[in-house]
């Protein structure tokens, strides 16, 4: 962990990627994504960019309350809902953004919603079923969209926004401010 001056306390994380990048996550733990070559100062300059933002966001997410990890029996039916229903909604993106998809795949993963793989296939974690359908909406459309446009750059959001007007709102439902996948 890292603090500097008025930042909140974060974890700096290095890896080869091209951009930067802020996840508060519930608890309020901040974590920084940033490319390798990336300076501590540059990192903390971004981070003082967005820190109202950010500030916000860890009020937001410390003030969640914090789910119980499912029993057995809720893990079963959140799986069955989700096969049930996320391949329907992946078809019903699929047709509007006029793409195809290789898999849809439930997981057990516990630190995203869903992803989208170079290959096409799409994997949607069982605890999605735990939200607002709004925002299970938003995340099909989410990683649809990662079928046409692979970053999470403006033309991405623009494309969202283009099907889903109130993503946004949207994205609140769950507690996020930011990037699913």
């Amino acid at each position: 962990m890292e603090k500097r001056n008025d930042l909140p306390p974060y974890t700096l994380i290095r890896s080869s990627r091209r951009s930067m990048a802020i996840e508060v996550r519930p608890g309020g733990e901040v974590l920084v994504r940033v490319p390798k070559e990336v300076s501590d100062r540059v990192a903390r300059e971004f981070i003082a960019g967005y820190l109202d933002r950010v500030m916000e966001s860890v009020e937001r997410m410390k003030a969640l309350p914090r789910a119980e990890d499912p029993d057995e029996e809720e893990i079963r039916r959140l799986c069955d809902r989700a096969v049930a229903e996320m391949p329907g909604r992946v078809a019903y993106w699929c047709e509007r953004l006029g793409v195809r998809v290789g898999r849809v795949t439930i997981t057990a993963a516990r630190k995203r919603w869903g992803s989208c793989s170079s290959s096409g296939n799409i994997c949607f974690s069982y605890l999605l079923m735990r939200c607002p359908d709004a925002f299970i909406d938003y995340v099909a459309l989410h990683e649809v969209a990662h079928l046409v446009h692979r970053d999470h750059s403006r033309a991405f959001y623009a494309l969202i926004e283009q099907h889903m007007p109130d993503y946004r709102e949207r994205l609140e439902l769950s507690g996020q401010k930011g990037d699913v996948s």
